[in-house]
């Protein structure tokens, strides 16, 4: 009897323990953020002249 009243509430702990990491890993986590960090865009590039210099034809040759 003694070993019940001894092993009993420390099994429970355990129960109670495991039960709650079993809720943190199965239910999604609340933000404290309003919204999500996003990175911020590329800086745009410039566009590509496709005239090759000093010919002006394109690049397609003569």
């Amino acid at each position: 009897m003694a070993f019940f009243a001894v092993f009993v509430p420390v099994v429970m702990l355990g129960v109670m323990v495991a039960l709650g990491r079993y809720e943190e890993l199965m239910l999604p986590t609340v933000r404290n953020d309003a919204a999500p960090r996003r990175r911020s865009p590329a800086p745009a590039r410039e566009p590509h002249s496709r005239v090759t210099p000093g010919t002006g034809d394109g690049g397609r040759g003569a």
